[in-house]
């Protein structure tokens, strides 16, 4: 139904997976649900925002490096089949996680040299010292060109990259409300749940693409078959 209409379909694509990818709980939540309690609302606020738009330039940049590989069944196989793996590796690695990860050695080496003094600040250096966080991007901005949930021009990608970045902020924005504004004490144990809560909905999304790509590669053996006859 919201292939008639595409616009729409690109936000919401970037709604849900903005949402979606800020619950895993790393250094941004970690420092959200500390900081939050005892520095208040508007704190938590702009440490999401700032890690919300680092976000949005990482989705940029992987929307990007995608514009011409598009034009054959085989190249869109082999990114969603990349796509896939990272997804169900990510789903793997949040839902059987032991801990909480609150730092990396990355983050802290550029906040060293950035000195970030304010609130803003802190959530963009500390997501831009995320590697990881690029790589996720690049293989979702691919993963949503490929299954055609965002096309190919810039007002379409635009959309998305928006949709990603409200998504995020409603997610931090609850969050800081839950610890600031609620007073609610979140312990090592509930932030590992949430975690492990997101990497079972990544693990259903890894299932919902290869089931996808299976008929892909199905549409492309035949393809082949076909030119060889």
């Amino acid at each position: 139904m919201l292939q008639n209409f595409p616009l729409l379909e690109a936000f919401l694509t970037g709604l849900i997976s903005g949402f979606l990818v800020s619950i895993p709980v790393g250094p941004i939540n970690v420092t959200i649900i500390h900081e939050g309690a005892e520095r208040g609302f508007r704190w938590a606020v702009f440490i999401g925002a700032g890690s919300v738009l680092m976000e949005a330039i990482y989705c940029a940049l992987g929307f990007a490096g995608f514009s011409e590989l598009f034009t054959t069944n085989i190249a869109r196989a082999t990114l969603q089949l990349a796509s896939f793996a990272l997804m169900a590796y990510l789903g793997v690695k949040y839902l059987f996680a032991k801990e909480v990860k609150t730092t990396s050695r990355s983050a802290e080496r550029i906040e060293e040299r950035l000195h970030p003094h304010t609130a803003f600040m802190t959530g963009f250096v500390r997501t831009l010292g995320n590697p990881g966080v690029l790589l996720l991007w690049v293989a979702l901005s691919a993963t949503f060109l490929s299954h055609e949930w965002v096309d190919p021009n810039w007002t379409s990608k635009a959309l998305c990259i928006g949709g990603v970045a409200a998504g995020g902020l409603v997610w931090f924005t609850l969050l800081s409300y839950v610890v600031s504004v609620g007073h609610r004490h979140l312990s090592d144990q509930t932030m590992l749940t949430m975690s492990r809560g997101a990497g079972g909905m990544m693990l259903v999304a890894a299932v919902a693409l290869g089931y996808k790509l299976a008929f892909l590669l199905a549409d492309t053996l035949k393809a082949v078959g076909a030119s060889r006859m």
